[in-house]
């Protein structure tokens, strides 16, 4: 188990990853609810690391994560490294449009 990693310390590590050069990665993932989850990654130590997420629950009420927004009632972004081989690769632009509609 990954000890947690305090708000204060957390915000600046995901900043960092999100505003980093490395390539980005985008994917999807979604459950027989109608819950969809789709996630923006960057790789750090071997690992896709998400940088901004947003979460569509079965109502279609969208929510989005970032290093600005981590957590709120509802939900967060997560601070575990993503299992891809559990995701679907979606193309940057799917994932923009979602995101912006949830905004």
């Amino acid at each position: 188990m990954v000890p947690e990693v305090p708000e204060d310390l957390r915000r600046p590590l995901v900043r960092q990853l999100a505003e980093s050069d490395a390539p980005r990665h985008y994917w999807h993932m979604g459950d027989d609810d109608g819950r969809a989850w789709l996630f923006e990654s960057v790789e750090g130590d071997g690992e896709h690391w998400a940088v901004r997420q947003v979460e569509v629950g079965a109502d279609r009420a969208a929510r989005r994560y970032w290093w600005r927004h981590l957590h709120d009632g509802q939900g967060f972004l997560t601070d575990q490294p993503l299992e891809i081989w559990e995701l679907t690769e979606i193309t940057p632009a799917a994932f923009e449009a979602v995101w912006e509609a949830a905004g």
